[in-house]
């Protein structure tokens, strides 16, 4: 994988308790929103745990009423009816208590992932180059609806269970006390089986969540990239790479299912002692043998009873299962908090000054910059731009040509030195209005799905349809529009869709000819381009650039002969300055370069 995540899993436990004990309080700061809910949610499942507690006692006094084979219908008829219309009750908030809990849960999950996607908007450029893009979708995707389910079920079953267990000690208490011992005597073991296994099984369902994003991140590298797998017959490689990833995920998987299975099962077999106790000492006591003292029951209150040990046990079955998924959402949970906590780009000065319309004086002053700090690329690096002079930077792949880009447009901010544009440091200004004054046309072209108008006008909202085609006719790109079915009406794909990489340049080079700002950049903006509309469309670069601080980068030096400032940098270092004829009667490295693309004998190209 080009970008691996490098994150470890904890091994301890005590670490795991204290991360899903932060994880639960951030989703307790979502949950205060909905208080409201939350309370009716409460609400109603006390109602429904309730009213479902007391049919057992209506059920146990209508069972007392059948005495030695004779049934007092006359008594019986006005339980039966009683116990009716709980059962409808109990429907009726069912559903509402059900509808409260999905708006809660999926309102939660909006509001999760609204703020993960714009937090992505603020992260800085290095976190998404140091972090594989199918990872970070997966976050935003896959772990967000894994958390989605994990907090459904947790409201569904989570708190009626936990209402249901108290209830139901309370009304077994009111019965016989005697027998309500034998239950709280047996019912920590079933606690404790859970917990033991749920606090073990985090860090698989953790590891299962990381292995999940690794194989989004493998599935989006190659097929985003198919056309190269396919050239370089690569699909072997690929398939094995992903069996690979495949095969971890299933055992991880199958692992973090299997441990976290064994809750329900073991639960299970304590809820079933905690029964047979129920029934045990309740028939004692019907037949006269109390424990404590304790006034015998009745057949009905037996009845009663067993059905309460059954209700009782029950949740703690649903409970295990909850415990499961909560396991999993929180896991999940942690990897799209992390991706929400993650630092964000240094914010902008609150009394940043106005650049509406820049004159394009550009200074750099020893600027020096590294991505990785033991490996310094920019060092001590000075230039002087002024206002409408065309620039060029040339020179050797990894010179530092795109990063003095990523400098100027403030992607990413110099360790040492500064940048200014019209004698205010780019630092002080804001990124909107730094960025508003570029206009910028890249290699790799990038168009959303939608219009081939609304690709247009992304720099340029309020443009007019004359305004459209103007700027499409000096970018040449006209002539094709026409062509496409609905001409600048056409929904075109992700990317551009079925257009030609030279198409989809020229529509990002329309783009900026309808915006104009006061400067540009222009990086390998034609290398997509046939030679002779290169030419057309150098010829309008040129009359746009006309007033207009440019900067140009290109490996064609063909292409730059005419740029006022010729920069020729060689390991972050500017090592030649000057206009084409001056670099070339100086005879150094630039006449090298240039000499070099236009001789064919191995020497030269060498």
């Amino acid at each position: 994988m080009s970008k691996q995540a490098k994150a470890s899993v904890p091994s301890s436990k005590k670490p795991n308790l204290k991360q899903s004990m932060a994880t639960l309080r951030r989703v307790l700061h979502y949950l205060r929103r909905y208080w409201l809910l939350f309370l009716l949610s409460l609400l109603f499942s006390a109602l429904t745990v309730t009213i479902t507690l007391y049919i057992p006692i209506i059920l146990g006094d209508a069972i007392d009423h059948i005495i030695d084979g004779a049934v007092n219908f006359d008594a019986m008829r006005p339980l039966l009816l009683r116990a009716a219309l709980c059962a409808v009750g109990i429907a009726l908030f069912q559903w509402l208590l059900n509808t409260i809990n999905n708006k809660i849960s999926f309102e939660v999950v909006r509001d999760v992932r609204c703020e993960a996607f714009h937090h992505i908007q603020t992260l800085p450029l290095s976190y998404l180059d140091q972090n594989p893009t199918g990872d970070i979708v997966s976050r935003v995707i896959a772990d967000v609806d894994q958390f989605s389910e994990g907090l459904l079920l947790g409201f569904s079953q989570l708190f009626t269970g936990v209402l249901t267990i108290l209830g139901t000690l309370i009304f077994m208490l009111t019965i016989d006390p005697g027998i309500t011992a034998v239950v709280v005597i047996l019912t920590p073991l079933s606690l404790l089986v859970a917990r033991y296994i749920a606090t073990h099984t985090y860090d698989m369902f953790q590891k299962q969540s990381k292995t999940r994003g690794e194989q989004t991140a493998l599935v989006d590298e190659i097929v985003g990239n198919q056309k190269v797998v396919k050239a370089f017959s690569h699909e072997d490689e690929a398939l094995e790479r992903f069996d690979e990833i495949n095969e971890r995920l299933t055992k991880c998987s199958l692992r973090a299912i299997f441990y976290s299975s064994l809750v329900n099962p073991c639960t299970r077999f304590i809820n079933s002692m905690v029964y047979a106790g129920v029934a045990l000492t309740g028939a004692f006591s019907a037949i006269g043998l109390t424990l404590f003292g304790a006034a015998p029951i009745s057949v009905g209150q037996l009845t009663c009873f067993l059905n309460y040990a059954n209700q009782y046990t029950k949740p703690f079955n649903e409970i295990s299962g909850v415990v499961t998924e909560l396991q999993n959402a929180l896991a999940c949970a942690a990897r799209i908090f992390a991706l929400i906590e993650a630092p964000a780009q240094p914010p902008d000065a609150a009394d940043a000054p106005a650049l509406d319309h820049a004159t394009g004086e550009v200074t750099m002053e020893h600027v020096a910059f590294a991505y990785v700090p033991e490996r310094p690329l920019i060092r001590d690096f000075n230039l002087r731009i002024k206002p409408g002079q065309r620039v060029a930077i040339v020179g050797p792949t990894g010179c530092g040509k795109t990063t003095v880009i990523n400098l100027l447009m403030r992607f990413y901010d110099v360790d040492n030195g500064s940048i200014a544009v019209d004698g205010y440091d780019i630092r002080s200004l804001t990124r909107n209005d730094l960025r508003k004054n570029y206009g910028m046309v890249l290699q790799e072209t990038w168009l959303k799905s939608g219009t081939v108008r609304e690709n247009i006008v992304m720099g340029k909202p309020d443009a007019t349809d004359e305004e459209v085609e103007q700027a499409a006719r000096a970018a040449h790109a006209h002539h094709f529009i026409k062509r496409l079915p609905q001409g600048y009406d056409t929904v075109i794909g992700e990317d551009g869709g079925s257009l030609s990489q030279g198409q989809k340049q020229l529509l990002c080079i329309t783009r900026i000819m309808l915006a104009l700002p006061p400067m540009l950049i222009l990086d390998e903006a034609t290398s997509s381009i046939d030679t002779r509309t290169e030419l057309k469309i150098q010829d309008a670069f040129a009359k746009m650039m006309k007033g207009r601080t440019s900067f140009i980068v290109a490996h064609r030096l063909s292409t730059i002969r005419n740029a006022d400032v010729i920069l020729v940098m060689k390991d972050g270092n500017i090592i030649e300055q000057g206009n084409h004829d001056t670099l070339l009667r100086q005879n150094g490295f630039y006449a090298t370069l240039y000499n070099s693309q236009f001789e064919s004998s191995p020497d030269a190209a060498e």
